[in-house]
């Protein structure tokens, strides 16, 4: 009776010409590479030719795509990037991934399900069973792997970039995002606050002016120590800190003095950083120049964004002494990472703040020398986590792919060069701010004329001129350096700190 009745399970399944269990685990296997190949097997070749045209038709879609996106002028990875970043390419790829995804494991069980043998055995529906699940989770990992992203992302840039849109300017538009301008500035800040310390201190703070056609950056360093700071008139500050003595804190105090009295001394109460905000524009009125946006990154977040992007290499000339344990970096080509590139920025020993300044400068160049977009999109786990704690910024959404293709610019082909406010040029306890206007104005105008900055030379080559001039010229002349410091050194040692009111190339100062 056993054996006839096993005949009889098996009769059905010879008649509808469905393959044995392994036949069927194999045709469903193959549905996932060719959705629809299944169907097609089983004689059902209406739906088995449309799953298959359709997924075919989708493929030709993304080639087509993959090859506009490679022959895109800004570099395909850039232009992922700035999608990326688009709230409109997110969540509309998110759901294309998700319909995608339930849609292709939906065929793959029905393709199981049109294939398997008829029969009634445990062990059989079990052994499918799981196979079906194995072969659903091949597709299900990815998609679940790029939802995860793309949710990432969202919650990260809503967070970070959830600044409105300036009312002070047109609508954005995508064809022209800097509304004609030639130049953005943007001002650079570098927050240090601690357990161990009341209140943030801004000790780094840069202006980046860029010019938005051929990606000449200049950067202007801010000393944190300039004194007599002037705030625009029929401002709370000003009222609050009437010329002629004003504001007698530093630079760097005008963040922590806004921070603790916001309502009242702030510009605009209501803006998602009135603190920062506020600093942008006194700095902006104190150059004369329109600032158009700010970035603050809070200096032990810096780290993490380094370690994010896999460290960064720089070069070091002398050894730079750190930390409280007495850890050194040594000379030459080094890789970083974000501990060591943190101190790179921030030691003072045998140094001082405009040496350091100078090191900071360098630091720009090489992140955007070396940090590139497909960096971005292949580490955002872990730089969507180190921006969302650390960065702050003014700079609205729809903004952000323009600079990530501005940054673009910047590194393939503009040219970076520096100016440090700093002493002999600035007087940082008196300073005199028309002067400072002419110096940035100046470096600004020679970045867009294309001049040539004037390189800093190598030891070797400061040697051999420093013996041609000696011959030449009378024993009693000095440098610039040694008028301002009575030493006998010619140059500072330190190869950071800037002499001289003319902007220095960053490509001399570091190599």
């Amino acid at each position: 009776m056993a054996a006839e009745d096993e005949r009889r399970d098996e009769a059905p399944t010879r008649r509808s010409g469905r393959p044995g269990t392994g036949g069927a685990l194999l045709w469903t296997a193959v549905s996932v590479p060719f959705p629809g190949a299944a169907h097609l097997r089983m004689g059902r070749r209406k739906a088995g030719a449309l799953l298959l045209g359709v997924y075919l038709l989708g493929i030709a879609a993304l080639v087509l795509w993959a090859l506009r996106l490679g022959a895109h002028e800004s570099g395909p990875m850039t232009v992922l990037a700035g999608m990326a970043v688009q709230d409109m390419w997110l969540l509309g790829a998110m759901g294309a991934v998700f319909v995608v995804a339930i849609l292709w494991m939906s065929v793959i069980v029905h393709s199981w399900v049109i294939t398997r043998p008829e029969g009634k055995g445990r062990g059989r529906r079990v052994v499918g069973a799981l196979t079906v699940l194995l072969l659903c989770l091949t597709v299900a990992a990815p998609s679940a792997w790029a939802l995860h992203a793309g949710y990432t992302a969202y919650e990260t840039l809503g967070s970070v970039f959830g600044a409105p849109e300036r009312e002070d300017l047109p609508p954005h538009d995508a064809a022209d995002p800097w509304y004609g301008a030639d130049r953005v500035n943007v001002l650079l800040i570098g927050a240090d606050s601690g357990d161990n310390r009341y209140g943030t201190r801004t000790d780094t703070m840069m202006l980046a002016s860029v010019d938005t056609h051929t990606g000449d950056t200049v950067l202007v360093g801010m000393p944190r120590n300039l004194e007599n700071i002037r705030f625009p008139e029929d401002s709370a500050l000003a009222e609050r800190y009437p010329e002629p003595y004003g504001f007698d804190l530093l630079l760097n105090d005008v963040y922590q003095t806004v921070a603790e009295e916001p309502d009242e001394l702030a510009f605009n109460p209501i803006a998602p950083d009135p603190s920062a905000d506020a600093l942008k524009k006194v700095i902006a009125y104190n150059l004369d120049l329109d600032v158009d946006y700010y970035a603050m990154v809070d200096m032990m977040g810096f780290r993490d964004l380094i370690d994010a992007v896999g460290g960064i290499e720089v070069h070091i000339d002398e050894p730079i002494p750190y930390g409280v344990h007495g850890g050194v970096l040594e000379p030459g080509r080094q890789q970083l990472n974000g501990h060591d590139a943190l101190w790179y920025g921030r030691s003072r020993v045998n140094s001082d703040d405009y040496g350091r300044m100078g090191r900071q400068g360098c630091l720009i160049k090489y992140v955007a020398e070396q940090v590139e977009p497909s960096t971005v999109l292949t580490s955002y786990r872990r730089l969507a986590g180190a921006t969302k704690r650390t960065l702050s910024t003014d700079i609205p959404q729809s903004k952000v792919p323009a600079f990530i293709e501005l940054a673009d610019l910047v590194t393939d082909e503009g040219s970076m060069s520096a100016l440090q406010l700093s002493p002999p040029q600035v007087n940082t306890g008196n300073p005199d701010w028309e002067l400072i206007q002419e110096l940035v104005l100046e470096a600004i105008e020679n970045s867009a004329e294309g001049d040539e900055l004037p390189d800093e030379p190598s030891a070797e080559a400061s040697e051999e001129e420093d013996e041609e001039s000696s011959e030449e010229e009378s024993q009693d002349e000095r440098t610039e350096w040694q008028d301002y410091t009575g030493l006998d050194e010619e140059s500072p040692a330190d190869p950071g700190r800037q002499v001289g009111s003319e902007a220095g190339d960053l490509d001399a100062l570091c190599p």
